[in-house]
Parts: C-alpha cells; structure tokens; sequence
C-alpha cells in the first residue's frame, strides 16, 4: 500500500511545479528539433522516405503532397519552441504560398482549387506578419 501523501505547504508546493516545468524544457528541446528535422526530410526527399517508411516509392502526386506535410512538420517544430507560435504559424503558410505558386508554374500541376489556395495562403500571410509586427510593437 502506498502511504498517504502528506499536505505540502504552499510555497514548497510551487517550487516542485517549477522544477518539474523546468525539466520538461529541457527534455523537450530534442523533441522539438526531432519535428523539423523529420519534416525537412519529407520536404526535401518525399521518395526517400516514403520507401524508407512504407517500402515504396512516392511518385505522382503524392510528391507535393509529402512536401506540404514535411513543411507542416518543420512549422510544427517552429511552434513548439519557446516565443510566439505566430512565427511557426508565418513560416508554414509563407512556405506552403510559395512552394504551390511553384508548383502551379513549374510543375504543370494545376487543380481547380490551386490558385485559390494561393491566393488564401497569400491573405492569411499577411495578416500573421501584421499580428506578428502589432504584436511587438504592443509590447514595446
């Protein structure tokens, strides 16, 4: 049986929520880079690591579609790390604006729905680098 645990006063209380806290943060520093470092791999090399993982090539479409979810990663990790997750957020929406432009003049890969996802990620762009700079300069 496990004894019963004692009352613990207040300010011993709290300096066991902070030292508990702070050792998550430092663990977590690897897991945060584990993310981008994993989505710059599926940006980066999609076929490579869907035969690693599946043990198949990725061909066709499914190539922009791994590298919109590799740039999810590498933003996900930007989140993740102390600071404003709006910077996370500007950097996958700028990345995705940018490489679907690409895609849509280089690749010949054009839907119905890709120059309005552009045009999206264009507006929601801009709108996260004015809540980014009004946010600083709330702070100033």
């Amino acid at each position: 049986m496990n004894p019963k645990p004692t009352r613990q006063q207040p300010v011993e209380l709290v300096q066991e929520v902070k030292a508990r806290r702070n050792r998550y943060e430092k663990s977590a520093g690897p897991r945060r880079c584990g993310r981008s470092r994993d989505g710059l791999g599926v940006a980066h090399r999609p076929s490579l690591v869907g035969r690693l993982l599946l043990g198949e090539e990725l061909t066709g479409i499914a190539i922009p579609v791994a590298r919109v979810a590799g740039i999810a990663l590498i933003a996900l990790g930007i989140v993740c790390w102390p600071g404003t997750p709006l910077v996370g957020m500007l950097t996958y929406s700028a990345a995705v604006t940018l490489y679907l432009a690409y895609v849509g003049f280089a690749g010949g890969l054009t839907g119905i729905l890709l120059w309005p996802a552009v045009v999206l990620h264009v507006i929601l762009t801009a709108f996260l680098i004015w809540a980014l700079t009004s946010d600083k300069e709330t702070k100033t």
